[in-house]
């Protein structure tokens, strides 16, 4: 696994997934803004992971899609436990507990790793019909 390409790639994802999570407050379509960021961070997950999927793969690593899925998961719950939870959550009353226990923080992991693992299986599948 190239370790730096896939913390970029994670920080990446992250940082597209924070942003729309935190726009998503500031336009109300649902009466609970919660549920809400986390409909939208569930949709803008998967442009994200594809994008972060392609910049990792992209100089041919061949790392198996789901193991690069948990590792980019673990850099982004280390992103969330020192960016996150303290600039974001506590401030709007929150907590490192409720944060981490909350079931559609862990619904939308099981989204991101799905997504970069199914991405990274057709991606070397594909490289290897393609080019042998």
């Amino acid at each position: 696994m190239k370790i730096e390409r896939a913390i970029l790639s994670a920080a990446m994802v992250w940082a597209i997934g924070i942003t729309a999570y935190i726009l998503s407050y500031f336009v109300e379509f649902l009466e609970n803004p919660e549920l809400q960021a986390n409909i939208v961070l569930t949709l803008v997950l998967i442009p994200s992971v594809i994008l972060g999927a392609k910049y990792y793969y992209k100089n041919g690593a061949d790392t198996h899609g789901f193991k690069l899925g948990v590792f980019m998961f673990l850099i982004t719950i280390c992103f969330d436990a020192l960016i996150t939870v303290p600039l974001f959550i506590i401030p709007e009353g929150g907590s490192y507990l409720s944060f981490f226990v909350d079931p559609w923080f862990w619904v939308i992991g099981l989204e991101y790793i799905l997504l970069v693992g199914i991405n990274g299986v057709f991606r070397i599948k594909f490289r290897r019909e393609r080019f042998g």
